[in-house]
């Protein structure tokens, strides 16, 4: 039996990611602090690459602006805006509920102002690195210090051990009291005794639980507040204090007092101890104001001026045939070096378009502040600039740019525009949450805005947006709706 055996060939095409590629590519996602590390690096792996003494700056790529901007000293004083205005320190009766049930759940991290900060005035880097202990450390220590029976220790590390940096048990204390195999009874005291130790209040499973630790370890316990918390925080959360009269018995003045102590508790008493990363931000790009107009400079402090090493050039050349692995090493590193040397220049030139297009088309911003940010998108830096929508995409992640007004990441002046699909006027998202925001702090605590009327003001403005666009942009920056954000003292 015959078997017909076919053969076809295809040609295709592929893109190959070759590792200066990828090099290249992972050059523009790098902050300016990553990249220095990244050439320090390279400088000591690579013996042909070496630090010039003579900064070469090639004149096309120079800009007039940038002349100007080397005679400027650093601008240490920030322009203040009303944007940037923090409010004055709460009073009694204006205590916010609200921030305060919803801060145990707040994992949200604002970098630090570095616009803001004087260098010459910080301390000395050495002096401020240290090693810290962690929580469950800090805890065990105490422990230690604590007549604990032998058998209750075994319970109280599993319970030290599966509390999170918050102060708060990660699974159920039923499935530790399980593991364990031990009596409910005894769990508790030994829970209790965890729930004493400093900070007062970790191994809670809840805010419930951990606000009555605190309150059960007053000098003068009141019973009051211990019932406020276990069966009225939402009540107080509310101002429902009509509500709290009714079914406590209790005047609706004692009430606000006792409800003031909760002011000293610790939502995350974990939070006392296990102490947030420090974010060190440089910015990548500075921008000045100059006889009414906007420029920037780039910042290349400590970003060194790298060449081809001389003596390594002249080697490659007297090496003959003879030295062929040599030579082939020394033709590799050459162009690796020359490579990594392109690829940071591409990188300045390509933040720098980058950075000209947004001060170009964000005026108004630089002027007047965050109320002025215009809708823009990627698409719309990459077509002005020839490149591709990734590229500016890449390059504007993890880079910081220091304005007169601030420290800002690139990112914050993308947003795409809000309200002109509905023939309104079409206003960035980031203005929108402004505009919301303002409305939210100045309406009359005993007669909320609902989501509707917030949608009716700003229509008045040429703002058009649903009643649903209202609410999205409320809850992404925690506002409660308005039935909840009603006071009724």
């Amino acid at each position: 039996m015959a078997i017909k055996m076919s053969q076809s060939l295809k040609q295709t095409q592929s893109l190959m990611m070759t590792p200066q590629l990828q090099q290249a590519i992972k050059l523009l996602t790098l902050t300016h602090l990553e990249m220095t590390n990244v050439i320090a690096e390279e400088m000591v792996e690579n013996p042909m690459l070496e630090e010039s003494d003579i900064t070469v700056v090639e004149q096309k790529d120079k800009r007039e602006d940038d002349y100007k901007i080397d005679k400027l000293e650093m601008q240490n004083s920030e322009a203040s805006l009303d944007n940037f205005c923090e409010k004055p320190l709460m009073t009694r009766d204006d205590f916010d509920w609200n921030s305060y049930i919803e801060s145990c759940n707040d994992t949200s991290y604002n970098p630090p102002n570095l616009a803001q900060m004087d260098f010459d005035e910080l301390p000395n880097y050495e002096n401020i690195v240290s090693s810290t202990n962690s929580l469950a450390d800090h805890l065990q220590w105490q422990l230690r210090m604590n007549d604990l029976q032998k058998d209750q220790w075994p319970l109280a590390e599993r319970i030290i051990n599966n509390i999170n940096d918050d102060g708060y048990l990660e699974i159920p204390f039923d499935e530790i009291i399980a593991e364990v195999g031990c009596e409910r009874e005894f769990a508790n005291e030994v829970l209790f005794q965890v729930q004493k130790l400093d900070p007062v209040g970790c191994g809670s499973q809840n805010l419930t639980d951990c606000l009555l630790a605190q309150a059960k370890i007053l000098e003068e316990r009141s019973p009051l507040l211990e019932l406020l918390i276990k069966n009225h925080l939402v009540d107080l959360q509310r101002r429902d204090y009509k509500k709290i009269t009714k079914e406590t018995g209790a005047s609706e003045d004692l009430i606000k007092e006792i409800s003031q102590l909760l002011k000293n508790f610790h939502p995350r008493p974990g939070r006392l101890v296990v102490t947030e990363e420090i974010h060190y931000v440089v910015p990548d790009i500075y921008v000045y104001e100059v006889g009414g107009e906007f420029v920037i400079k780039l910042n290349d402090e400590g970003v060194p001026n790298l060449r081809i090493s001389p003596y390594y050039k002249s080697a490659l050349k007297k090496m003959g045939d003879a030295n062929k692995e040599e030579k082939e090493y020394v033709t590799e590193r050459l162009k690796s070096a020359a490579w990594l040397i392109k690829s940071i220049h591409n990188r300045k030139k390509t933040i720098y378009k980058v950075a000209s297009e947004i001060v170009r088309m964000q005026q108004e911003f630089f002027k007047s502040g965050p109320k002025h940010l215009k809708p823009m998108v990627l698409k719309d830096v990459a077509q002005v600039i020839g490149m591709h929508e990734s590229t500016v995409s890449r390059v504007t992640t993890n880079k910081y740019m220091h304005t007169p007004i601030g420290l800002f990441e690139l990112k914050y002046f993308f947003n795409t525009g809000v309200g002109g699909k509905s023939g309104g006027v079409d206003v960035a998202s980031e203005v929108l949450k402004i505009k919301i925001k303002a409305l939210l702090d100045n309406e009359n605590p005993k007669r909320p805005l609902s989501d509707q009327k917030i949608s009716e003001l700003l229509g008045r403005e040429g703002i058009k947006i649903a009643r649903r666009t209202v609410a999205k942009y409320r809850e992404m920056m925690d506002y409660l709706p308005s039935s909840k954000r009603k006071r009724k003292d």
